[in-house]
């Protein structure tokens, strides 16, 4: 792998650790209610109703709510849709069981800390707990993954793409993991997934294009 793509790599890996706490957006005066919420979103309200729904969803939304966040990642407006990615992690990283949703915030902290040892028990604990909860998944995939434990973080994303097709960390994750593995065109398949998902992944992009340049250089990509 050419040392532009291991920078890019590393710079996933980091957006990998910085999404697990979401940017806040200010809060639109009175916050509405979920119905209002899903009210709105669906209305095809002006930019600042979708606004205040999409920040709604994020705190009060359940993954009922993911198609919603997940069209709204195509919004007109550009606010609208950096705050439905936002509102999607911050679903995603709802339980529901106080238990695990404060083990979840004692992980991430130590993912912040650089204390991945640590981390990775946290999130076996939470995965023993409670299965269904894909994000679960996903923080010990990034965990293994900044541990350089490879194989373990790929078998973590299949088991995050099981319970989240849409999940578009991932998906980016198997990318930054394949080109790791030196298989740009496992990577670069999986970051078009992604892409796909979430058009917005603005470091996803140009490492598709760094991937695509590198194997139009070695004679493996036609499209």
């Amino acid at each position: 792998m050419t040392a532009i793509l291991r920078a890019s790599a590393a710079g996933l890996a980091l957006g990998a650790l910085v999404v697990a706490t979401p940017p806040a957006f200010p809060a639109p005066p009175g916050l509405l209610t979920h119905e209002e919420a899903l009210q709105a979103i669906q209305s095809h309200a002006e930019p600042e109703a979708r606004r205040a729904a999409v920040q709604a969803l994020g705190e009060t939304g359940t993954s009922s709510d993911q198609p919603l966040l997940v069209a709204a990642l195509r919004d007109d407006d550009q606010v609208v849709r950096a705050m439905a990615e936002s509102a999607l992690w911050q679903v995603w990283s709802r339980a529901g069981d106080l238990e695990v949703d404060r083990l979840f915030v004692e992980g991430v902290t130590a993912m912040g800390a650089r204390m991945l040892r640590q981390a990775a028990q946290t999130f076996t604990r939470i995965i023993e707990l409670k299965p269904e909860f894909a994000e679960g998944w996903n923080k010990r995939a990034t965990v293994y993954y900044l541990l350089g434990e490879f194989d373990r973080s790929l078998a973590d994303c299949d088991e995050v793409i099981k319970r989240n097709p849409d999940h578009f960390g991932a998906l980016s994750g198997y990318g930054m993991i394949y080109l790791q593995l030196d298989q740009p065109e496992r990577a670069l398949d999986y970051f078009r997934r992604a892409l796909a998902v979430n058009p917005n992944l603005r470091q996803v992009r140009s490492t598709i294009e760094l991937l695509r340049r590198l194997l139009r250089e070695r004679g493996r990509e036609t499209t």
